[in-house]
């Protein structure tokens, strides 16, 4: 396990951090006959409101006052942010409230991000929906209230061409512009949630058949599998997807490639997390950039796992996404720790042909906090 003593920000990250990404992932592949975006993804968009700086959990019948408070797109927010700040063409189809929240988030991403809203739609009528995160000892506390958007909205029925795409898979649920993505040569990275139903069915996920890759976590992974480990239950979701990435938690990660016969298990960083909000997204998100670039599996998960433990050191799900000054400053800051092994160093060295001093900004980095409504001066 790498040491990293790189200390967590005060703050989520403003909007135009990603003005500071000058790499290029898929620099060396690229090609005229390209489609137009590397990734495609749909969602519900909420705006965030996140309070942290609590001491503890809030308690019944008492006021609690947190020292600090940002707010952001999230949702599938997160996932698109963490893609475009790796330096993804990334392409967002989601619907937007005709509020100021919506106006909020749309700006936010469109302009903030450089994400591309071309396919997304506002809905008159409809309200932005809304979740406040707590974050307090490492957790967070999550409320949320909104209604489900016109039906339709706002998918469309033909996904743009993209090199990938990142699909949320849910029981019971099939999305035709899965298929269709997929049978147009997009690659289907497959995302998954807790099944709230009990059964636990692969069969229940249609759309699994689609994929490439399929990302649970160790304990989707298990129940999905009937596994007594997560490793096994890795080799198991092979029978079903070419690649099964399992993450492990401060354990690391682990995957299997079927149709390589390749392994690989990267153990995680050790960091200081103060807000796992949006972890997982960044970690799907590091790994399919490394795989539209060709990487080693290894270097994949290692390069995931980082930009995961990046996250959870700030606070917020599609603000605390690293971009890359945030990886190249990690990357000089680990190797000038004394004592750090050899071994560990090697894991990452694949860094060094990315990043450069250029990239590099003052560490700890002081990330601004975004507050709606605020006037800018002339």
């Amino acid at each position: 396990m790498i040491a990293s003593t790189a200390p967590a920000g005060k703050g989520p990250a403003g909007k135009g951090s990603h003005r500071q990404n000058q790499v290029d992932p898929l620099a060396p592949l690229r090609t005229p006959d390209d489609p137009p975006w590397d990734v495609y993804l749909t969602g519900t968009v909420f705006l965030d409101i996140i309070f942290t700086g609590l001491d503890s959990a809030p308690v019944r019948g008492t006021e609690s006052w947190a020292r600090g408070m940002g707010s952001s797109p999230g949702g599938v927010a997160n996932m698109a942010t963490a893609l475009a700040r790796l330096g993804l063409r990334t392409s967002l189809a989601a619907a937007f409230g005709d509020d100021h929240y919506g106006d909020y988030c749309w700006d936010a991403l469109e302009h903030g991000e450089g994400i591309d809203l071309s396919p997304s739609r506002t809905v008159p009528g409809w309200h932005s929906p809304v979740t406040v995160s707590m974050a307090y000892e490492g957790e967070r506390t999550m409320v949320s209230h909104g209604h489900e958007p016109p039906p339709g909205e706002p998918a469309p029925e033909c996904p743009p061409r993209a090199r990938a795409a990142v699909a949320s898979l849910a029981p019971g649920v099939s999305a035709p512009w899965i298929a269709q993505a997929a049978s147009n040569g997009t690659r289907v990275f497959g995302d998954v949630g807790w099944d709230d139903t009990g059964a636990w069915d692969l069969a229940a996920l249609p759309d699994l058949r689609h994929c490439e890759a399929f990302l649970p976590n160790a304990q989707e992974a298990m129940r999905y599998t009937g596994a007594d480990c997560p490793r096994a239950a890795a080799h198991a979701l092979t029978a079903y997807v070419p690649l099964a990435v399992v993450t492990l938690g401060a354990d690391g990660a682990y995957a299997v490639d079927r149709r390589t016969g390749e392994t690989a298990e990267v153990p995680a960083i050790a960091v200081e997390a103060l807000d796992p909000t949006g972890a997982g997204d960044v970690f799907v998100a590091g790994f399919v950039a490394g795989t539209l670039a060709d990487w080693p599996l290894a270097d994949r998960l290692a390069f995931a796992g980082l930009t995961a433990a990046l996250s959870v050191q700030e606070f917020g799900g599609s603000l605390s996404a690293p971009g890359w000054s945030e990886i190249a400053a990690w990357w000089r800051k680990v190797q000038s720790v004394e004592g750090q092994s050899p071994v560990a160093l090697e894991r990452y060295g694949f860094l060094a042909e990315l990043v450069s001093e250029e990239l590099v900004r003052p560490w700890p980095l002081r990330r601004a906090v975004p507050t709606i409504g605020f006037r800018r001066s002339a």
